[in-house]
């Protein structure tokens, strides 16, 4: 068998697409077609800029929210539970049962638990010094 390994931090574009395709290829002969959407939430000033956004998809069922930002002079305000209802209110629309999302920020942790996310798993020290934490809720 004559099969190179390499490692590398820039991978080709071509070559990530064929990552891609083999693994959902292999997924859905395994469990089924995923459906994976994307889903966001963009939160714009007055201006029309964008000051926060939230930004994830939907697959098998549940709702991933892989970011959640909020410029600085946008936090405090209550935008980060109304992006999260939003999100979890169109993945409900598209049949979904639940939702996840981890963070290592104290606070952010914070406004998820009240937003009704609870802890599934931990990964101590994840960066150094923090707790990166897992979260889902039933939708």
């Amino acid at each position: 068998m004559n099969i190179s390994l390499s490692v590398t931090a820039d991978p080709s574009a071509a070559e990530l697409q064929a990552i891609s395709a083999g693994l959902s290829a292999f997924n859905e002969a395994d469990v089924g077609p995923a459906d994976r959407r994307p889903l966001a939430v963009l939160v714009k000033d007055a201006a029309g800029m964008l000051v926060g956004g939230l930004s994830g998809y939907t697959a098998w069922g549940w709702l991933y929210v892989q970011w959640l930002w909020l410029d600085q002079g946008q936090r405090g305000q209550g935008l980060a539970a109304r992006m999260l209802e939003a999100a979890e209110a169109e993945a409900r629309s598209r049949g979904c049962s639940g939702a996840y999302i981890d963070t290592f920020n104290p606070v952010a942790l914070k406004v998820y638990r009240r937003a009704g996310y609870e802890p599934f798993g931990e990964l101590p020290n994840f960066p150094p010094g923090r707790t990166r934490t897992f979260l889902q809720k039933r939708l």
